[in-house]
């Protein structure tokens, strides 16, 4: 099969063979003739499989060949996606497809002023990207007009939904009109996101070109145990005992990020970090450094699990394991990409046992364990498998209890003091799912 035999016109073609593309992808093979005969689309894939140019060809040649001249502040495609970094790859994938077709594009997030953008969309563009809360921005502003809106493209939908951008969507959703083709896509697709497609889209193909939320085949995972407090310690020494030349790695908080890099550049480390405090223009320097192997070390929050598109990565590390659980497979995809073969690794600790079950729970995979000499564990990790269960070891019997006793008074009862209570839980937060309610709003008494 050839992109030529899916039905694409000759300038998306030239486009193609300038960037060496030469067969498509299953979720192109599948995605594109869907797209073309104006299909709404539900497809599943992990990333690294090509599915940006799933939906972006198809949609460039729609706009190419039908419909009226882009009027001012209007739009005529929408791309939305959950982080300015995936906002800039997409609008970068998009030019290059688009090089030889006579089609205004652009991009528009958080982060940066919002003047040059309105100034931008004065006259119009035929292709928008865009995060959902600068896109309300602009709508609000009238800067923005959905009245020419021909197709809605959803990239990692689930990702939105995590980082909260549900009720953006129910805004966004009323302001569209209601006739029009929907694209939904995702490397996985929870129970809400199934619940998101049911109200947007029309009548869906669903595509789904690998198992259901399960990671790449091409990285090799597995896990070290290690006490909380010597996380830092355990990266370095594996740092420097595996001689690691470019590393991405994830932390659960943006102190957590800074922390890290701060004790990496200590150690003359050359580290740098991302996350949602820092201004684009910084991230995108320290992205940009890391790409070009400037930086050795790059920290990041799960803001930049999507959109991080770096060749050939060899290694991701899991300083802290995410609290979403699909999360896990969003960030080790940004190795092993395309066919190549990559490694990632998670520092787990004793109160992160239950996102470690979920995560096996999720990939149908119990992850390899190891213990690296002299940083094993001194609070157990509690074994885990696949089925999402916590293996515990069977208790002690407890000594007999002596008059007089030698324990610990605690809120008033006695207790032994070799005693020591479960592993407290980690706490999934609760995702909300937009409910696109069409209707007048009631005013509160």
């Amino acid at each position: 099969m050839t992109f030529a035999t899916l039905g694409l016109i000759d300038p998306l073609l030239r486009s193609l063979e300038k960037l060496g593309y030469q067969t498509p992808t299953p979720v192109q093979a599948q995605a594109i003739p869907a797209v073309l005969a104006g299909r709404d689309l539900m497809a599943a894939a992990q990333t690294g499989t090509g599915k940006t140019a799933g939906f972006a060809l198809p949609l460039l040649q729609l706009l190419a060949m039908e419909g009226p001249k882009v009027a001012a502040n209007s739009v005529r495609a929408l791309i939305l996606v959950p982080t300015r970094e995936l906002a800039e790859q997409v609008h970068e994938a998009v030019r290059q497809y688009a090089e030889n077709l006579p089609l205004r594009t652009y991009a528009v997030y958080g982060g940066v002023s919002i003047n040059p953008q309105m100034m931008k969309l004065r006259s119009g563009v035929d292709l928008l990207v865009a995060t959902p809360g600068r896109l309300l921005d602009l709508f609000r502003q009238n800067a923005l007009k959905f009245n020419q809106l021909q197709t809605l493209v959803l990239d990692e939908a689930d990702r939105m939904l995590d980082l909260g951008f549900s009720e953006e969507l129910a805004n966004i959703y009323r302001a569209l009109p209601k006739k029009r083709q929907t694209l939904l896509f995702s490397a996985t697709f929870s129970d809400d996101i199934r619940l998101l497609a049911g109200q947007m889209l029309n009548d869906p193909l669903s595509v789904e070109v690998s198992p259901r939320n399960v990671a790449a085949n091409t990285v090799k995972q597995w896990v070290v145990t290690v006490d909380k407090k010597r996380k830092p310690e355990l990266f370095v020494h594996l740092m420097r005992k595996g001689k690691w030349k470019q590393v991405l790695v994830f932390a659960k908080t943006r102190n957590g990020v800074d922390a890290l890099v701060e004790k990496l550049q200590g150690l003359g480390v050359n580290a740098d970090g991302i996350h949602g405090d820092k201004p684009q223009a910084t991230r995108q320097r320290a992205l940009d450094r890391f790409k070009v192997g400037e930086v050795q070390i790059l920290v990041a929050t799960d803001v930049a699990a999507r959109g991080l598109d770096i060749e050939d990565l060899p290694l991701v590390v899991n300083f802290d394991l995410p609290i979403v659980a699909e999360d896990y497979i969003h960030r080790i995809g940004r190795t092993g990409r395309a066919g190549s073969t990559g490694e990632a690794i998670s520092l787990v600790c004793a109160d992160e046992v239950n996102l470690l079950s979920a995560i096996e729970m999720l990939t149908r995979q119990t992850l390899k364990r190891q213990n690296e000499p002299e940083f094993e564990p001194e609070h157990r990790v509690p074994e885990t498998d696949a089925s999402g269960q916590v293996i515990k070891k069977p208790k002690k019997p407890k000594k007999p209890k002596t008059s007089g006793g030698g324990g610990k008074r605690n809120l008033g009862k006695w207790v032994d003091s070799g005693d020591s209570g479960p592993v407290e839980p980690s706490i999934k937060p609760v995702r909300k799912v937009p409910v696109f309610n069409t209707g007048p709003r009631k005013r509160k008494p």
